[in-house]
């Protein structure tokens, strides 16, 4: 496992462009590299972790990131006051600031999700993303995390999220690997047999 102490900058930099690129991974990378030198890696990680949790639930507050017809004050105001009311700590809160001031909360989640592959990679983790077409039960995120970790021979941290488009199965990305059992697969793959046959 991964720990804190001295590293060699330049190669982590290079790995660290390798594991996320764009605007959200040049952002994810300053938050990454300033909560890891402040030793506030988990801080910031439970805060992004409340704050996903957040925009799952909230319709306006995903709205207030994405619309432009808010504007740069009202945006950084009512995220500000969101953060505080959550107790988020500084570190979270002075940087979703900035991303606000620089008109870039449309990003937000995009940053979520390069921060926490940065720090799986950090922790010597395996990041699997899971997408189904309904939210998965704890009992069956936890089988699948025990066969994928069984399968990858190391730690593995689900990312899931849902896209009901699938119509039910599963799409699973380990590494460079997908597995695409969703029902919307199959159809497809259905359909491409049938035009063989008419």
């Amino acid at each position: 496992m991964a720990r804190d102490g001295p590293i060699n900058k330049g190669s982590f930099v290079a790995q660290q462009s390798a594991l996320v690129s764009g605007i959200a991974g040049r952002y994810a990378t300053a938050l990454f590299d300033m909560a890891r030198d402040g030793g506030q890696l988990d801080a910031v990680a439970q805060n992004l972790d409340q704050l996903t949790a957040m925009l799952a639930s909230s319709a306006d507050l995903v709205r207030l990131i994405r619309s432009p017809a808010f504007s740069r004050a009202e945006q950084g105001a009512a995220i500000a006051a969101v953060m505080e009311k959550a107790g988020f700590n500084e570190l979270t809160r002075r940087f979703v600031g900035v991303l606000a001031q620089n008109r870039r909360l449309f990003v937000l989640a995009d940053v979520i999700a390069a921060f926490k592959t940065l720090l799986s990679h950090h922790r010597g983790e395996i990041v699997a993303e899971v997408v189904s077409a309904v939210p998965l039960g704890d009992q069956q995120l936890a089988q699948l995390k025990l066969a994928l970790s069984s399968a990858a021979a190391g730690n593995v941290v689900l990312q899931a999220r849902v896209e009901p488009d699938l119509i039910g199965g599963l799409v699973v990305k380990l590494g460079s690997r997908m597995i695409d059992a969703s029902i919307r697969a199959k159809l497809n793959s259905l359909k491409s047999v049938m035009k063989g046959v008419a």
